[in-house]
């Protein structure tokens, strides 16, 4: 899952002062503090445990699939932009969308890689208005896919939920937000689908690239899990993985910065039943893989950001 970088819905809610940066700084700083926290207190040494017990076949298959993951993710846009007419060459899209996912995971933006890849396909000549239409459905068709994964988690929420009455009352004010945010985004962002309503089979190859980015990160935390010890269903996995999706959307971090670490090992704890020690060695292994698989933009965005075809 990499960070998402929705244009419109943010930049909106930011000029109307809904959700200021300072806001959002303040936001990451309590999540990564919180999640500093959680980690000095298990200890160090149960999360290095924790690591030791993963076979090396595991992170070397993980960084493949991480690979394979990042590379769905940049046929996913290029299908859109391709099928909108812009001419864009698999090389540019790669190029734009590594630079995108670079800054995703290092650059403290308050708006999102997708502003870099904006920028970058304006400046290679693409037309401006199509590249943001796709930006925005290729972000709409990451939701729908996440959206197809995410039932498999109910039974296992509905059993905790049902165990614990009194977690009830601290999930529901997290769907509120959830809400008003998907709102938003469907409001502001339904002229964009105009260009893609005729041509549905770039939609559905939008989503097979969706799937495929998707398994693949589904498949890591499955091989981490399983190489530390915890047996939790694959279906299971998906489910969860898909809700820590959605909570990560909430814009009140930078990059879902430490929201995401924190999502990831509560959901995997309390649902999946795992320990607290692997959920947040999980959390801490997959934020590293996606930083990792982001590296190669840095190469690309200076180029980018000078205009160069």
């Amino acid at each position: 899952m990499s960070p998402p970088e929705e244009i419109l819905p943010i930049q909106g809610a930011q000029a109307r002062g809904v959700h200021p940066s300072w806001l959002r700084w303040l936001g990451t700083i309590l999540a990564v503090g919180l999640l500093i926290y959680l980690l000095s207190r298990q200890g160090w040494a149960e999360i290095a445990t924790a690591v030791g017990q993963i076979a090396w076949w595991r992170f070397a298959l993980a960084i493949i699939l991480v690979m394979i993951s990042r590379l769905a993710v940049v046929g996913r846009w290029h299908v859109l932009m391709h099928s909108a007419g812009t001419g864009i060459t698999p090389r540019q899209s790669v190029r734009l969308t590594f630079a995108m996912l670079f800054s995703s995971n290092f650059l403290p933006t308050t708006v999102g890689g997708d502003v870099v890849r904006l920028a970058g396909a304006v400046r290679l000549g693409f037309d401006q208005a199509v590249s943001v239409a796709s930006l925005v459905v290729d972000r709409l068709v990451g939701m729908a896919g996440m959206a197809m994964a995410l039932p498999f988690g109910l039974p296992g929420t509905i059993r905790y939920l049902s165990s614990a009455p009194a977690a009830t009352s601290l999930a529901i004010p997290w769907l509120n937000p959830l809400a008003e945010k998907v709102r938003l985004f469907l409001k502001e962002l339904t002229r964009a689908l105009t260009v893609w309503l005729h041509k549905p089979g770039s939609l559905l190859g939008a989503l097979a690239f969706t799937w495929v980015h998707m398994l693949c990160t589904f498949a890591m935390v499955w091989l981490f899990l399983g190489g530390m010890g915890e047996q939790v269903p694959f279906w299971l996995v998906m489910g969860l993985w898909s809700a820590t999706y959605f909570v990560t959307l909430l814009p009140i971090s930078i990059n879902g910065l430490g929201v995401q670490e924190l999502a990831i090992a509560y959901f995997y704890v309390a649902i999946g039943g795992i320990s607290a020690s692997s959920g947040l060695t999980l959390a801490l292994l997959m934020r590293i893989l996606q930083m990792i698989a982001s590296l190669p933009g840095a190469l690309f965005i200076p180029d980018i950001m000078a205009g160069r075809k």
